[in-house]
């Protein structure tokens, strides 16, 4: 499989055309994966464009890609969209990274009321753009077409909100509906959301409150899972309900 690459913008290029790695990712493809002048690689721009074409020039600072063809990948529908309550540590950084290897089209962090950590003012600037970091990466690595974005910080009122207009599950573990029995196609006009509370669990008042809005609690399974791994799961089963995988 060809080395992958991302560009910085969106791009209009076709067969014939030239495109250019530029800043670190023309570092990280000549100096850290070594590309080579007449090896064949992939480019994307993370919104569907997908290029094949042959390296014409490879230096630190850019490299240049004679592009060979073009196809343009169609964004998946209906859009399955992670909602992740932060975490302390790096466990909210891994769900998000894995998440973006198993196909969520969406990544919303959540500020909940069991969230030991907190993106108060500046943080919530900083959080934000690590995010979106680690999602570009993961993106790249898995050759993604379309790399998710990182919405702003939502709170538990806005999350409800998003339940009048979108499809809202809610991962708890002790509902009595199993994710993997739900039909995720019939009725999927909106967007489907994939809810992960925090270390200690979602409370009771925000199951109230999203229940209320029209959200639906479901389980993995017989298993509690952390924080870090529940949203993963998820979304493993929901491409399967959805016939993705």
């Amino acid at each position: 499989m060809p080395l992958h690459f991302l560009l910085d913008a969106p791009t209009d290029a076709r067969a014939g055309d030239v495109v250019l790695l530029t800043g670190a990712e023309a570092h990280h493809a000549a100096a850290v994966r070594r590309i080579r002048v007449g090896e064949e690689v992939t480019v994307g721009d993370g919104r569907g464009a997908w290029l094949t074409g042959e390296c014409e020039r490879v230096e630190t600072r850019e490299v240049a890609i004679r592009v060979s063809a073009r196809e343009d990948v169609a964004a998946p529908t209906p859009r399955l969209v992670l909602v992740q309550a932060l975490a302390k540590g790096d466990r909210d950084e891994l769900a998000v990274q894995a998440a973006t290897e198993l196909g969520a089209d969406e990544i919303v962090p959540w500020q909940a009321a069991r969230s030991v950590s907190r993106w108060d003012g500046p943080k919530a600037v900083k959080g934000r753009a690590r995010w979106s970091a680690i999602v570009r990466e993961a993106g790249k690595q898995a050759h993604r077409a379309w790399i998710p974005p990182v919405s702003d910080l939502v709170s538990t009122a806005q999350l409800v909100a998003r339940a009048a207009r979108d499809r809202v599950l809610v991962l708890e573990p002790t509902a009595g509906t199993r994710l993997s029995s739900i039909d995720l196609v019939a009725g999927a006009a909106g967007d489907i959301l994939l809810v992960v509370g925090p270390e200690g669990g979602i409370t009771a008042d925000e199951l109230a409150a999203l229940g209320a809005a029209g959200a639906t609690s479901v389980a993995l399974g017989a298993t509690v899972l952390r924080t870090s791994t529940a949203g993963p799961a998820a979304l493993a089963v929901a491409n399967l309900r959805l016939g993705r995988w």
